[in-house]
């Protein structure tokens, strides 16, 4: 079936364009135009799904927004920007930069014709039948990262949304968990998309609260996108880095406006009666002591996870206990095969906090049970400890700078583990500095495969003595069960010491994403 942009009707016609007589022509997804008359100039363009916000038209001039990257089309006919015909041009380095083509038709008729014709082709060429999407929701987090989310929307993403012409509704968090309750109760028919400007905690917010509601299966459709404004931005950099985009904010936004879509596992987390959703990563040992521990340097940015683990690796810890996986095919030597393995619990979970008994009614669980487990039918293998890391990836990248899991892919339906035991200080630290580029996974410290559900059973710190404790276990940079012998362990969503089961959910949420070059 042919795509509906290249069967509309093409349109051309005599215009002046940034104030120079032009023949223009809309054909496809192009719009492109040449000097009037043979004059001299080379032929210039627009691709309207890379280049173009939107436009809007006063009277008899068309204005269309411009979004491109310094460089051009490349080519005989080189963009519009890389010749001087409209914006403010911009270098090879990637980024894009904003700018307008003005375009004045022989009539008020012609340039509302071009206007509605150029808009139908920007709505259909986003790759799901829903195109670019016209309003959203935005929840935007002023606490998250160096407290810029704020800052971040009306300086970064309000003026690219009123460009494209995308009417939003915009709502900021006041405390913990408010994203998901906004999620939970959103009268998800009026948004075409849920977006989140704040880190990855936030977006993890969101998919929770959808999958408490009672109409789960049709909330988590819902596009959500991301617009980084925290310490990691693993998720933006993720999405950026698969389509070969610079990371940058405004790229992030951008992606949102094209309205290209893709889907993306989601993990259900379960111990016990407990049970939450996770969309980013799961770490225990090294990775999530500097993530959570280094909290007290925040002001810092992201170069306080550098900093903290020069700290933590000079008194390095490692953790007895044990983890269990059903290893993807082609991973199945990994480890040592489990014969017995106790029956995890998996029905009459909530989707909240043990405590979170609104959600249940007459004895039935109200939201996502969570994907369905025959534990006869799966062959378990285990890893024991002491364990350096344990780090879990559902995405490439834990935070911009660290690709934690260089395999990972969006909705394989397995989440891939980097397990680091027997490590020298040194060898950690020089590992920890391969993150950038995912190259540490090719050292024989680390143990890299991908599973389709994994169980840890977290231990106690290695030479403690009587007085050991335990560990931080991390997912998507939230404490959920902590075992150091700090205040308020009680409080956390889980305990340290029970196994903690993980088990993906492939494709079960979507996601705004750029569209591979």
């Amino acid at each position: 079936m042919a795509d509906p942009q290249t069967q509309a009707e093409a349109l051309a016609g005599p215009a002046r364009i940034n104030g120079a007589a032009a023949e223009a022509t809309l054909s496809g997804g192009e719009l492109t135009w040449r000097p009037a008359g043979g004059g001299e100039g080379q032929e210039r363009r627009l691709e309207l799904d890379s280049e173009v916000l939107g436009c809007r038209v006063e009277g008899r001039k068309l204005r269309v927004a411009t979004f491109s990257a310094g460089g051009g089309g490349g080519g005989e006919r080189p963009s519009a920007l890389a010749c001087g015909g409209g914006g403010k041009g911009g270098g090879g380095d990637g980024s894009r930069r904003r700018g307008e083509v003005v375009m004045e038709m022989e009539s008020d008729d012609a340039a509302e014709r071009w206007g509605d014709a150029i808009r139908d082709r920007l709505a259909s060429l986003a790759i799901t039948p829903s195109g670019r999407p016209k309003r959203l929701f935005i929840i935007v987090n002023p606490y998250g990262g160096k407290r810029s989310g704020r800052s971040i929307f009306q300086n970064d993403v309000l003026p690219l949304i009123e460009a494209a012409g995308i009417s939003y509704t915009m709502q900021e968090t006041k405390h913990r968990l408010h994203a998901q309750e906004i999620a939970h109760s959103l009268d998800l028919r009026k948004y075409d998309g849920i977006v989140s400007v704040s880190g990855d905690g936030v977006l993890v917010e969101v998919v929770n609260g959808f999958l408490q509601r009672e109409d789960w299966e049709t909330a988590i459709k819902m596009p959500l996108g991301i617009i980084p404004a925290g310490t990691g931005n693993g998720m933006a950099q993720s999405l950026l880095h698969a389509a070969g985009e610079p990371f940058s904010i405004s790229n992030a936004v951008f992606a949102i406006i094209r309205g290209h879509r893709r889907a993306l596992d989601v993990t259900s987390v379960v111990q016990g009666k407990t049970r939450f959703f996770s969309v980013l990563m799961l770490t225990w040992g090294l990775v999530a002591d500097v993530d959570i521990e280094s909290e007290k340097y925040r002001w810092m940015g992201s170069s306080r996870l550098e900093f903290y683990i020069l700290l933590r690796v000079i008194n390095l810890r490692r953790y007895n206990g044990r983890v269990l996986f059903v290893p993807a095919p082609g991973y199945e030597e990994v480890g040592e095969p489990v014969e017995q393995i106790t029956s995890f619990e998996q029905n009459g979970v909530s989707t909240g906090t043990q405590e979170d008994k609104a959600n249940d009614r007459n004895g039935e669980t109200i939201g996502y049970p969570g994907p369905s487990i025959e534990e006869a039918d799966l062959k378990w293998r285990s890893l024991s400890g002491p364990f350096v890391s344990v780090w879990l990836g559902n995405v490439p990248f834990a935070s911009e700078d660290a690709m934690a899991a260089p395999k990972a892919e969006f909705s394989d339906g397995y989440l891939d583990a980097a397990i680091i035991r027997d490590c020298t200080r040194w060898d950690v630290l020089g590992l920890m500095f391969q993150t950038k580029d995912g190259a540490y996974v090719n050292s024989p410290y680390v143990e890299y495969f991908k599973v389709k559900a994994i169980r840890i059973e977290p231990g106690l710190r290695v030479g403690g003595g009587r007085g050991a404790r335990g560990g931080i276990i991390d997912s998507d940079g939230e404490v959920i069960a902590r075992g150091d012998g700090s205040r308020g362990e009680a409080e956390h969503l889980m305990a340290y010491g029970p196994p903690i089961q993980l088990t993906v959910d492939q494709g079960l949420a979507t996601i705004f994403s750029p569209r591979s070059r």
